[in-house]
């Protein structure tokens, strides 16, 4: 399979349906966020081995990263099929209240091992801690773009893991800048 398919020259591209919509299409935009959403994770999961090459301490989050990259690979082929054409057999595809509590398991299994936030803190600390920082906001800009598709657009599942997705980044800033001993800076 080639790479190119010069179908989409025109500005067009083709929804799981068969389709054709702008390039420009909100739909496409909403699914390109969550797109640069996974390359930014694929950094930040790069960037744990930063100096450390066999990823002590980390691989925990290695293997959380690894399955937020597929559920978020799930997330964007339902937003690209608003006829939900994708049968419901197609499990890789789906994104379900057990993802959202598996989300919510690991934010409260590495909040208890934080100390409590007292005041907003400044995005950065470590290179890794940084790029998580910068996926938040990514997740935030792709929670905005799927919220603006409108209520009926997308499945509620697509809005909550998005939401609670960006709560997960924001813990594991704070999480691998704590295990690499970066202090956290106040606002």
């Amino acid at each position: 399979m080639k790479i190119y398919t010069r179908t989409g020259d025109a500005g067009e591209t083709g929804l799981f349906d068969g389709t054709r919509v702008s390039k420009a299409d909100p739909r496409v935009a909403a699914y390109g966020e969550v797109d640069e959403l996974n390359a930014w994770l694929g950094f930040a999961r790069a960037s744990l081995r930063e100096g450390n090459p066999e990823g002590l301490h980390y691989e925990d989050l290695a293997q959380m990263l690894e399955q937020i990259q597929r559920d978020l690979f799930a997330l964007g082929a339902r937003l690209a099929d608003p006829a939900r054409k994708i049968a419901t057999r197609v499990s890789k595809a789906m994104v379900t209240s057990d993802e959202i509590a598996r989300l919510e398991g690991w934010i409260d299994e590495l909040e208890a091992k934080l100390p409590p936030l007292r005041r907003f803190i400044l995005a950065g600390g470590s290179p890794a801690g940084a790029a998580f920082h910068v996926a938040r906001t990514v997740c935030r800009r792709a929670e905005r773009a799927v919220v603006g598709l409108g209520d009926h657009a997308v499945d509620a599942e697509v809005v909550v893991y998005v939401n609670r997705l960006s709560d997960l980044l924001f813990v594991l800033a704070r999480t691998v800048n704590a295990r690499s001993g970066a202090a956290e800076l106040e606002w």
